[in-house]
């Protein structure tokens, strides 16, 4: 992401992420450690309203990731 984005227009591209149901895409921004908390939480919450059963089972085993990122995607899975 470019550093000179505003945190609403990054928030406005998570929520279009969502509505297209990019599931993919939801799971890099939650696995990017550049990212701020709450907006890897907001893709984390959107891979749920998206059914990516699949992709929140992986980021829940992804050692790499914040355990409490971690433990909601396996609350969510």
């Amino acid at each position: 992401m470019k550093s000179n984005v505003t945190h609403d227009h990054r928030r406005a591209a998570i929520d279009r992420l969502i509505e297209r149901g990019e599931r993919r895409n939801l799971a890099i921004v939650v696995e990017t450690a550049g990212i701020r908390g709450d907006l890897r939480r907001q893709a984390l919450e959107g891979l749920a309203a998206c059914r990516a059963s699949a992709e929140l089972e992986s980021l829940a085993e992804e050692t790499s990731l914040d355990p409490s990122l971690r433990r909601r995607a396996g609350e969510l899975a």
